[in-house]
């Protein structure tokens, strides 16, 4: 079936400019609201049983009006920063809508069309009252360790049922009383039922931490006048973002990603992104995408809304806590039954790896622009993978996983970045070796930057790394990563940089070679050894500075064989100490 494209515009409406709001109260309003969502963020973490909630940081923590409209966000994973409201509102209309809500109730909900992840990925939603009134609602999305889904972590699921237990809105706590029986089907269906009853508790106190915060601020100022700052808020995220937005000329760019595989087969899956310009507002096309996958690469719409916000938001934020005001002028258009808007049954395991190719995309339509207003391509991709067993002294379950850092483009401002998450896991941050160690059975052999690995260019690409870990007992391992066919772009003349790549050397020598995988069997003794991808390079190597070049050659991010091919003429003349020939 052929389905029209639709068109998402986020916000409240827009603009009148003429909101009655006192500008010195409108940013008490404004920085109480981000205090409001941090402290939700500081409940989960200081009380969450999973390392991939309290050192990975996998979750998101939000605030939102009664419109669900963005109010603030906790600086923690930026792709489900635009997936936030789609949770709260399929949420509350799969329970029923407004009418059945109560003051104390939470509800649950994990539908992957409606969250726009995995079913790991599970939201608890609490509607907020003053008094008898709906005022808002506080939301945390994090990631369970498992759900019982086929395998904890997959990448060739085939429809949605493989990939976990599903919630549709059901209410978790009623009138602030737990039932019970969803709290036991939760962690029933969990092969590590402590570490999600733990994780699960530790989100209903972010929630309610949330809710008293946002009460507290109402309480301070009045419902009326709150109200009014935060209309005025809107307005100002609106005219920061449409400011930036206005130096691009009025066009149409087009950018291209591909992704490796769809996860059961491996022919790659090529797709561009439209990206049009008129004057202030900015309209970004998926409808030209793909038909959905039969393997789990499909990015429900909410995530495709969400990978486009990031992308602009990193822009155009100017740097501020987004609200809804910064979407206004931003459009997402999608294709109903298409890689960027799946239909159920349609798999989504690997819901934001397509997004994070996305991202990718749009920077390389606006480079064609204004190339020097975005970054060269970075490594691409979160490169993560996700380990399981059972404990050989205790017969124990276990699982843990993280993503990997990568490093990032260059720009026209200097060199990338090395060894950061992917820009759309950019708040999230790698567990210490020494935590990992503590709770795994495995030992970290190396983690380091890669030498040569970042793309050349008059501003070199950020570096990728190189990890090695060695399993002491049995092991699976999941791997999703993806971009190992197609090295980074560079920009403005830039080389590309080292793909990602991921191999596992067995204890008889014998290796495998791989990006995504499920359930591989890792004998003890195996060690698993990761390359995640360098950032390309930005402008014309020979015009890199030479001092640079020889910095790079001391410092170990450049060998000087790498550097002599790549730029000789940092060496037809070696640069004294002040920078001269």
């Amino acid at each position: 079936m052929i389905h029209e494209p639709i068109v998402f515009r986020g916000g409240s409406g827009a603009s009148t400019g003429v909101v009655d709001a006192d500008p010195v109260t409108t940013e008490i309003v404004r920085q109480g609201l981000n205090a409001a969502a941090d402290q939700m963020k500081r409940a989960l973490v200081r009380t969450a049983f999973s390392p991939v909630i309290y050192e990975v940081l996998d979750f998101a923590a939000a605030i939102y009006d009664r419109d669900v409209c963005l109010l603030a966000q906790a600086p923690s994973l930026p792709t489900f920063m635009g997936t936030m409201s789609f949770c709260v509102g399929a949420c509350v209309e799969a329970a029923g809508g407004e009418e059945v809500l109560e003051p104390g109730d939470i509800l649950l909900y994990n539908v992957p069309y409606g969250t726009g992840s995995h079913p790991q990925d599970a939201a608890m939603v609490m509607p907020v009252f003053l008094d008898a009134e709906l005022v808002g609602y506080t939301a945390i999305k994090a990631h369970w360790l498992d759900i019982g889904g086929k395998d904890p972590y997959s990448t060739d699921t085939v429809d949605v049922f493989q990939e976990g237990t599903i919630f549709p809105g059901v209410k978790l706590y009623r009138r602030g009383e737990l039932v019970s029986d969803i709290f036991r089907m939760a962690t029933a269906n969990s092969r590590v039922p402590k570490m999600v009853a733990g994780d699960i508790n530790a989100t209903v106190v972010g929630v309610r931490t949330g809710a008293d915060a946002l009460l507290q601020l109402i309480g301070r100022h009045g419902l009326e006048a709150f109200r009014r700052s935060v209309e005025r808020m809107y307005d100002h995220g609106e005219a920061v973002v449409r400011s930036w937005f206005t130096q691009i000329p009025d066009g149409r760019y087009v950018g291209r990603g591909e992704m490796d595989s769809n996860g059961v087969d491996d022919r790659p899956v090529p797709f561009e992104v439209v990206v049009d310009v008129e004057g202030s507002t900015v309209r970004i096309d998926y409808s030209a995408a793909p038909p959905q996958q039969a393997g789990p690469i499909n990015c429900p719409q909410p995530s495709t809304v969400s990978a486009s916000r990031v992308a602009i938001a990193f822009l155009a934020g100017g740097g501020e806590s987004p609200n809804e005001g910064h979407f206004r002028a931003v459009e997402v258009v999608t294709r109903p039954g298409t890689l960027f808007h799946p239909l159920h049954p349609a798999p989504c395991f690997l819901y934001g790896w397509a997004g994070d190719q996305a991202m990718e995309a749009v920077y390389q339509a606006i480079g064609q622009a204004l190339p020097t207003t975005v970054p060269a391509c970075s490594g691409g991709d979160i490169c993560a993978l996700v380990f399981w067993g059972e404990r050989t002294a205790s017969g124990e379950a276990w699982t843990d996983g993280s993503p990997f850092p990568v490093g990032q483009g260059g720009d026209a401002r200097g060199d990338g970045a090395s060894s950061l998450m992917h820009h759309s896991e950019s708040a999230t941050r790698v567990a210490p070796a020494e935590v990992w160690e503590a709770r795994n059975p495995w030992l970290f052999e190396r983690f380091e930057l890669a030498p040569d690995s970042g793309g050349d260019g008059r501003h070199r690409g950020g570096l990728g790394l190189d990890v090695s870990v060695t399993m002491r007992e049995d092991a699976w391992l999941t791997s999703t990563v993806e971009r190992t066919k197609n090295a980074p772009w560079g920009l403005a003349g830039g080389r590309e940089a080292r793909p990602n790549s991921v191999e596992a050397v067995h204890p008889d020598g014998t290796v495998e070679r791989f990006g995504k995988v499920t359930r591989l069997l890792l004998p003890a003794g195996s060690t698993v050894h990761l390359h995640t991808g360098g950032g390309g390079g930005f402008g014309e190597p020979g015009e890199r500075d030479a001092r640079a070049v020889h910095e790079d050659v001391v410092d170990g991010y450049v060998s000087e064989e790498h550097a002599r091919r790549s730029y000789p003429h940092a060496f037809d003349t070696r640069p004294d100490a002040d920078g001269g020939a």
